[in-house]
């Protein structure tokens, strides 16, 4: 989906989002402050927080669609990142208001006093909250915005809330058992640990993660399709905001192959990987592996065997061996619970052993991918 057509979803999507909150705060302030709840009013107070979220993912949206410049040569797209971690700030602030005021009302209770509009209203809410959530959650997912992803779920969230202060109010009015208090700080305590959940989510936007497992294996499927490439290894995806990723891999590829066909290669597989995942595939490292000698296959399986005999290891690639230099080379991936120089230096004394003689590289890899 091209970034234009994106951004005018978000901000359609999020203007809709705004106007029904605040329809919303307005109608439900007002029920609050006339039966004396503070559990509507805190209702009102998230749908509150909720439509300044949107105003914000609108202008996130906006000031992360610039285009690239001289000193931003890869654009403005994590600017979204940062607008969520205002939106979550926004949201745990209104959570501790709420549980404050709370806790006062527990200390201090007020009687209210519902009217049959103001249940109605209440009830009314909670399909008009339901209806929301369920249209920005699916507009999010459509065009990979986790700030609309995350205000649809909220807002369904939202509405199980207001299920709750239905029925507080019901069982007031049926059994005068007072619970507003104490809705108050059930929903002050969701409240903040959504705030928590979107705080920590963008932190591990903006630090770097791990990148989605199935975008990875179709990136490696896609480039082990081409004819002499045995393996795709050392994938590594930036994302600099949503849908905008570069990556670079190393594939394995045949020792006879020539440097022309090299570089046909790789320019095939920047078009296909950028056609079929939208990512820019900017940098093809080479392995090469051994065509002309039979012995170096069995050699690779024996070494292989002593590597991973070792359960910090997880893969062994990029194996060639040049028997007149006495020269073995090759890759291991380890795994971040352990010392890699001491693990390294142990494979190669093993390596060595079984092979005297030979002299062995091993570069460490990180586990970034499967």
């Amino acid at each position: 989906m091209e970034q234009k057509k994106r951004e005018q979803i978000i901000v359609r999507t999020s203007i809709i989002g705004i106007l029904t909150n605040v329809f919303l705060v307005i109608f439900k302030m007002g029920v609050g402050v006339l039966s004396h709840s503070i559990a509507v009013i805190l209702d009102a107070v998230n749908n509150l927080s909720d439509a300044l979220s949107s105003i914000i993912t609108i202008v996130g949206t906006k000031l992360s669609g610039k285009a690239p410049d001289k000193k931003h040569p890869l654009g403005y797209g994590r600017i979204e990142y940062l607008t969520s971690m205002v939106v979550a700030a926004i949201v745990l602030y209104a959570g501790f208001t709420s549980l404050v005021e709370s806790i006062k009302k527990i200390i201090r209770p007020e009687v209210a006093d519902y009217s049959p509009v103001s249940i109605l209203i209440i009830a009314a809410s909670i399909l008009v909250k339901l209806a929301l959530g369920t249209f920005v959650k699916k507009q999010g997912e459509k065009v990979n915005s986790g700030a609309l992803t995350a205000s649809g779920s909220d807002a369904l969230f939202d509405a199980i809330l207001s299920v709750s202060v239905l029925a507080s109010a019901l069982i007031y009015l049926f059994f005068h058992l007072s619970l507003e208090a104490f809705v108050g700080v059930a929903i002050s305590g969701v409240i903040i640990k959504a705030g928590f959940e979107m705080l920590t989510e963008t932190l591990d936007d903006i630090l770097g993660k791990r990148a989605d497992r199935d975008l990875v294996l179709k990136v490696k499927r896609l480039i082990a399709e081409e004819e002499g490439v045995r393996g795709a290894y050392d994938l590594v995806i930036n994302n600099y905001g949503p849908n905008r990723n570069i990556a670079s891999v190393h594939i394995e590829l045949p020792d006879s192959m020539t440097v022309d066909e090299v570089d046909r290669l790789t320019r095939r597989l920047e078009d296909k990987i950028y056609r079929e995942t939208a990512i820019f595939l900017t940098g093809v490292g080479v392995y090469s592996y051994n065509t002309r000698d039979d012995e170096a296959a069995r050699i690779r399986n024996q070494v292989q065997k002593i590597v991973l005999a070792h359960d910090s290891v997880l893969q062994m690639h990029g194996f060639y061996i040049d028997q007149e230099a006495k020269n073995m080379r090759f890759d291991a991936v380890i795994t971040f619970q352990v010392s890699v120089p001491e693990v390294i230096r142990q494979l190669e004394r093993e390596v060595e052993e079984a092979y005297p003689g030979y002299r062995v590289e091993i570069s460490p890899d990180v586990d970034v991918s499967d």
